[in-house]
């Protein structure tokens, strides 16, 4: 099989290197372009690129995807894969491969399309959650299935950094089981059920504040405010960070809260991390 593997951060490096591990390494790699990272920009390439050097796959970082257009339909690929790629696909890139493009989404679909379903599944109280492969078309996440598979992530305490990692693996195991069979016409894609779809977004600085009054409630009092912080804590660090203010030497005074429990209703603060300093463990 020769195909073009899209992806770029962690969550996509994890799903190439088990493809590559595997047996199945795609003949090209198309995946953002370096950035600047950390308070010192230090231009950095994305996980995916360092992953495909690693092994000596061809690696194509077009800022727009009109750039390779040309090639992508120049050169005799079967079909793509798509994890966590960052861009949107033009309609003629996806009409250039003859069996699709298979994307990978760490949600069970139609339920959470959209850039952050894992979040939103820890923010909604779920139980379970799962990844599914499908095939694009012109909207979000919303073509046929191929696949899907389930996955109970109370095991890994709902918080995002370990349900992040188990879905990646978890879609790594799926994709490699799946590609053979759907290449072999074993398959056939079933449309999405609509009534089911809900969407997701990305969640800014803002959605990560808690309010100094509902953090207090929470430790002091408890009940739903207490679950929601906990869960926002869970779901929202690393990225953008869940954050509070409170009042120190007469000015106001940023505090990163990066890790909590329930412990009897209430809520404990167990990792916080004031502005300027490092990590405590309270």
């Amino acid at each position: 099989m020769k195909y073009v593997f899209f992806g770029t951060p962690q969550f996509a490096a994890v799903i190439l290197e088990r493809l590559i591990q595997s047996g199945l390494a795609p003949a090209l790699v198309v995946t953002n372009p370096d950035r600047p990272v950390g308070r010192k920009g230090t231009i950095t390439p994305p996980p995916v690129k360092a992953l495909a050097q690693k092994y000596d796959t061809p690696v194509l970082q077009p800022e727009d995807l009109s750039d390779i257009k040309r090639q992508i339909q120049n050169t005799q690929y079967d079909f793509a894969v798509l994890a966590a790629y960052g861009k949107m696909i033009p309609q003629n890139i996806i009409e250039a491969f003859p069996k699709g493009i298979i994307v990978v989404h760490p949600s069970l679909l139609p339920k959470y399309r959209g850039a952050t379903p894992i979040q939103s599944a820890i923010l909604s109280g779920d139980d379970t959650t799962g990844t599914t492969l499908i095939l694009m078309d012109e909207k979000v996440d919303h073509g046929p299935i191929l696949a899907k598979r389930e996955l109970e992530f109370s095991i890994f305490n709902f918080q995002f950094s370990k349900l992040h990692d188990a879905l990646a693996e978890l879609s790594a195991d799926l994709l490699i089981e799946t590609l053979p069979r759907y290449l072999d016409g074993e398959i056939k894609p079933v449309p999405q059920n609509e009534a089911f779809a809900t969407h997701t977004k990305k969640f800014s600085a803002d959605d990560a504040f808690v309010s100094g009054a509902d953090l207090e409630k929470a430790q002091k009092e408890g009940g739903d405010i207490a679950v929601s912080i906990d869960r926002k804590i869970r779901a929202l660090n690393p990225e953008p960070g869940v954050w509070t203010l409170r009042q120190a030497q007469g000015r106001p005074q940023r505090v990163k809260l990066l890790a909590a429990e329930i412990v009897e209703g209430k809520l404990r603060l167990k990792t916080i991390q004031v502005e300027g300093k490092k990590p405590q463990t309270l």
